[in-house]
């Protein structure tokens, strides 16, 4: 079976950045019509526009296509989810894993709809505190659970790389809602999010 592309860019934005990435090239001392640079200029420009399509996503409408009347009253995890994104100081990658968890209140959503809200938020020029509030805003306003808790843990080129360069640091953020703001919720939280159950 042959290899399809699904990826949809905006020809007219691809154009415009091809023109300031081609720019860029120029003034770092590289020959933007040098062999290997010829076409680099349309790959950063598709590069970037994959990168940030979270602008073009909406969380509640994820939520909502999937959002279906349930009794279950106990706590749902879905931990380690990939998240790639682009630091707004830099716009150098940071990665890592956010672990979601919410008490439902007569809804539940489909467990691929939360990795697709990381995602939402991730796909855009970013700092880890605020994409892990909006995370958790997100879900809070869409279900109205009894409570939502995010925590997120990721590494981050513009350390790595630049600056202090320090390659084994990882930042961890957190945010709670409603019954995960007691104590022993979030304890629980906490303890299952780190335990290797497999």
């Amino acid at each position: 079976m042959a290899y399809k592309k699904t990826e949809q860019f905006d020809q007219d934005v691809t154009e415009k950045m091809m023109e300031h990435y081609r720019s860029v090239i120029e003034l770092t001392g590289e020959d933007p019509e040098r062999e290997g640079l010829q076409k680099t200029p349309e790959r950063i420009a598709k590069a970037m526009q994959y990168i940030t399509h979270g602008y073009q996503m909406d969380a509640h409408e994820i939520l909502n296509q999937a959002k279906f009347h349930e009794s279950y009253s106990e706590m749902v995890i879905v931990k380690d989810i990939e998240l790639y994104s682009l630091c707004e100081h830099h716009m150098l990658p940071f990665f890592g894993k956010a672990h979601i968890a919410y008490i439902p209140n007569g809804y539940i959503t489909g467990l691929s709809k939360l990795a697709r809200v990381v995602d939402c938020f991730a796909r855009r020029l970013q700092v880890q505190e605020r994409m892990t509030h909006q995370i958790l805003d997100a879900i809070q306003e869409t279900l109205n659970p009894l409570g939502v808790a995010v925590v997120i843990e990721a590494k981050h080129l513009c350390m790595m790389m630049r600056g202090v360069q320090k390659q084994n640091s990882v930042t961890t953020t957190s945010a709670f809602s409603g019954q995960f703001r007691a104590a022993e919720t979030r304890s629980e939280f906490l303890k299952l999010i780190t335990a290797d159950l497999y």
